[in-house]
């Protein structure tokens, strides 16, 4: 069985490497999309190159803005399965943008700086608490510090066949989230029909709970033989 991972915005595919090599313990053939987060449409190109790659069937992973992109890239014909980790999961028509574009009442507003020449950043005294506030204050001032930029053609792309609608989901809902309000992650995953697993983590839940994010992988993958 093969995975694929897909990070999200700010960061990159590095941020995998502990789920990377609990899933390889367990047996699995995994790989690392580097998706550039410079459009939509780029980085579901991206992961397909690397889904067309594998032998398959895929299990397809997505945290945050990765879940854009694997709802986009994941009617891949390789594609058994989907799993959201604090993940945005677009209907058709819509995109990151149209999701953030109306907050529920009290929920805390990620930090983002206002767009610098196409790009979008995360403000550095900010990023911990928003972003990573179970991580040791090191690990979290480095990501903030190396971040990546986020393209705002990224944001727009809208969805054209939302792979949910086709395929089995999972999701993990991290219930410290200050990215992604825990109630949205909810709604969400119900209107994808996801299996829905929580777990007590920041925004940066697969580095912080990398244990509860492979077993959600594994789950998915368990239920697919």
């Amino acid at each position: 069985m093969d995975v694929v991972l897909v990070h999200g915005g700010f960061v990159d595919g590095s941020g995998w490497q502990a789920v990377y090599d609990l899933l390889k313990l367990d047996g699995y053939r995994v790989s690392v999309v580097q998706n550039p987060t410079l459009s939509l449409a780029g980085d579901a190109a991206a992961t397909r190159q690397i889904i067309d790659a594998v032998d398959g069937p895929v299990v397809l992973v997505g945290h945050s803005y990765g879940g854009a992109v694997i709802t986009e890239a994941g009617t891949h014909e390789k594609v058994a399965a989907l799993v959201y980790i604090a993940a945005f999961a677009p209907d058709r028509g819509e995109s990151v943008n149209t999701l953030i574009a109306d907050p529920p009442p009290g929920a805390p507003v990620p930090p983002i700086l206002p767009p610098r020449d196409g790009f979008l950043f995360l403000d550095r005294e900010k990023f911990a608490a928003s972003f990573a506030g179970d991580l040791p204050a090191e690990q979290a001032a480095f990501m903030a510090d190396s971040q990546v930029p986020w393209g705002v053609d990224a944001l727009g792309g809208a969805i054209t066949e939302p792979a949910w609608r086709i395929k089995p989901s999972w999701y993990l809902v991290a219930t410290d989230d200050r990215m992604i309000p825990p109630p949205a992650q909810r709604a969400m995953s119900e209107r994808a029909g996801s299996t829905v697993v929580e777990s007590a983590g920041s925004h940066a839940v697969y580095l912080s709970q990398p244990g509860a994010v492979a077993a959600v992988i594994h789950e998915a993958a368990t239920a697919l033989k």
